[in-house]
């Protein structure tokens, strides 16, 4: 019986060892495999290779990014008076609307209604989408609130009260009182100034690239780094200026502008009225590429809101 118990223990040790391999696994082990399994997944998604968007198209953006970049084609319709390129632009923000428009004109409402005429920037903005959607007919509030907005600076009249005679203390007999004149309205202007935002040019850097030859690419960023479309800039040389938005190539980022030189002409760079014109010079001469091609060097300036 001692004999038998003990082969049959030998044989079920035998048998055990025989087990496949994934048989042998407990589920624990199982669990924590697949925890790491997930958890490395997880890592490479979001931090080694993270998804980046692109070929964003302008009517997929959140609506007050899609409104400031309305207020941008209109500013630069204001530059070039070109209502081709307007209405195309205007088309793709809103393809499934009828009339764009009038969508810019409900947009322009919208935008006065959120303080965004507080600032020259935005006020010039909304203007600007004021003249273009009038020239085609159409109106909106805006209407109504930028002339509120431009209108002179009301005189308040404060009404200063009547002094009341004052008898002086005499000898009999007593003389007629004596009575101070009556004051006249007193007029005084209250002054309202208008807020308004101010950029600062934190960072010029060169590069030399013959598919970017020329080039001055502007960033206009706010506090944390996010781009702002509708931006205007200048560049001025020594016999003219020329002004273009941040915003209309979104491909390249809502932050993104930019202007081609002239080889050998000097430029300075500014945000009108948001920034300091800037004392330095931005020179177009000639540089060779890394792969040893002529070119004209090209500028990236990047101008941050100053919080």
């Amino acid at each position: 019986m001692t004999h038998t118990n003990h082969h049959n223990k030998r044989a079920l040790h035998s048998r055990q060892r025989n087990r496949p391999l994934w048989r042998r696994l407990s589920w624990s082990a199982l669990g924590v495999g697949m925890m790491i399994g997930i958890a490395t997944g997880l890592y490479g998604a979001w931090v080694v290779n993270p998804v980046v968007e692109v070929n964003t198209e302008p009517w997929q953006l959140a609506e007050p990014i899609r409104q400031e970049y309305m207020a941008a084609i209109a500013l630069s319709f204001g530059h070039n008076s070109d209502l081709t390129k307007a209405l195309d632009r205007l088309l793709v923000t809103s393809p499934h609307r009828v009339d764009p428009f009038q969508d810019l004109a409900d947009t322009a409402c919208e935008l006065t209604q959120t303080g965004y005429i507080a600032t020259n920037g935005g006020l010039k903005a909304v203007r600007s989408m004021k003249t273009l959607y009038q020239l085609q007919g159409r109106a909106g509030c805006a209407d109504t609130f930028i002339q509120l907005a431009l209108q002179p600076t009301a005189l308040v009249q404060i009404e200063l009260p009547t002094p009341t005679a004052l008898p002086l203390a005499t000898k009999t007999p007593t003389p007629p009182p004596l009575v101070l004149p009556t004051s006249t309205p007193f007029t005084f202007v209250v002054p309202t100034a208008e807020s308004m935002s101010q950029f600062v040019l934190v960072n010029v850097s060169t590069y030399c690239n013959s598919a970017q030859s020329g080039w001055i690419e502007v960033y206009v960023q706010g506090v944390n780094g996010e781009g702002i479309p509708g931006q205007r800039v200048r560049v001025r040389w020594a016999t003219g200026e020329d002004t273009f938005y941040t915003g209309l190539k979104p491909e390249k980022g809502w932050a993104y502008a930019d202007f081609t030189m002239t080889l050998g002409v000097a430029y300075t760079l500014e945000m009108p009225e948001r920034s300091e014109p800037s004392t330095q010079q931005l020179v177009a001469t000639p540089c060779t590429t890394e792969q040893g091609t002529r070119a004209i060097t090209s500028y990236r300036a990047i101008y941050r809101l100053d919080g």
